[in-house]
């Protein structure tokens, strides 16, 4: 057994060991805002939560999409909520890793104006290609890189973590790469798919409807495993690329800045055992997200050590974003 899959099963086996009483938050509906789309991972992850929470408070919890503004919108419409727990907000590393190091003018302080609350999932991006592409195995992309500079890797965000990411596996491949930024995701997978760039990272969430369409073709999981949900893909390291460039991404629930701790604690044993159910684990695992049960403080510490990796990043790739 793995230890990702051994520490999983304990902290399940805790939870479920322990007799739990049901936990109300402040009284009222709570608002979880999301900065994600309607539709999207986060969302329906967010959604199956409330969902829970709500039957464990006996209270409505709603979640309330507000993508947009790299975050901002969604977060500014909670961090000066008061801290009862009744307000929440879904957000992943790019908003509270990654943005304060390549926006000049970031309208929040993660670290100062948000406490953490929860790690709703990690899940693994894969080196993604065109279902016609040349490219049948990482090796052979990664020469013919080698061969040609000039090859394109694309992403949804400039300085966001599928660019930063992809920038830094072709650092640790030793090869020159042309990245080229999209808007959404859909026209970034649009655009692997047509061959109009190369290749991208994406998740089973993202990219894995045209790769189940037959458009797209999954290379590699850039983990240190492989992934449940697609066993046969091989990680980087077994396709013959550089060890040490895991790229994951992680979704977390935040709290506005001043939520006791008692307050949060609370809210982190229910999310817990909300995640803990076996159809939300079964419909994450289908995504190809894995839990991480554990207290609030994994956020702040995971928060700490990305905006470290990625800084490393940004001293060989040059972002800053207005």
């Amino acid at each position: 057994m793995s230890m990702r899959k051994w520490a999983g099963a304990c902290a399940l086996a805790t939870l479920a060991a322990g007799s739990v009483a049901a936990q109300t938050a402040a009284g009222g509906t709570v608002r979880i805002t999301s900065a994600f789309p309607a539709g999207s991972g986060p969302d329906v992850v967010a959604r199956l939560v409330a969902d829970k929470l709500s039957a464990q408070w006996r209270q409505p919890v709603v979640v309330d999409p507000r993508p947009g503004g790299a975050g901002v919108v969604a977060i500014n419409a909670m961090k000066n909520a008061p801290p009862t727990g009744n307000d929440l907000v879904v957000v992943d590393v790019g908003h509270l890793s990654i943005n304060p190091l390549v926006l000049r003018k970031l309208a929040y302080d993660p670290q100062s104006e948000l406490t953490p609350v929860a790690l709703l999932y990690k899940t693994a991006f894969f080196v993604v290609v065109g279902a016609q592409s040349p490219f049948h195995s990482l090796a052979e992309l990664m020469a013919a890189a080698r061969r040609k500079p000039g090859m394109t890797y694309g992403s949804n965000a400039v300085g966001g973590p599928l660019h930063l990411g992809a920038a830094r596996a072709a650092t640790a491949m030793g090869v020159e790469m042309m990245h080229v930024p999209y808007k959404e995701t859909s026209q970034l997978y649009a655009s692997v798919s047509t061959g109009e760039v190369d290749w991208a990272y994406g998740s089973i969430a993202t990219s894995g409807p045209l790769q189940q369409a037959g458009k797209l073709r999954f290379l590699a999981v850039a983990d240190s495993q492989r992934s449940p949900a697609l066993p046969d893909v091989p990680t980087v390291q077994e396709a013959g690329g550089p060890a040490g460039i895991d790229a994951l991404t992680w979704v977390a629930l935040m709290a506005p800045k001043g939520t006791p701790p008692a307050v949060a604690e609370r809210i982190n044993e229910a999310v817990n055992r909300a995640l803990s159910a076996t159809d939300v684990r079964d419909r994450l695992a289908g995504f190809g997200f894995f839990t991480s049960i554990g207290p609030a403080r994994q956020v702040a510490d995971l928060m700490q050590a990305d905006r470290e990796r990625y800084a490393e990043v940004l001293r060989r790739v040059k972002v800053t974003v207005d």
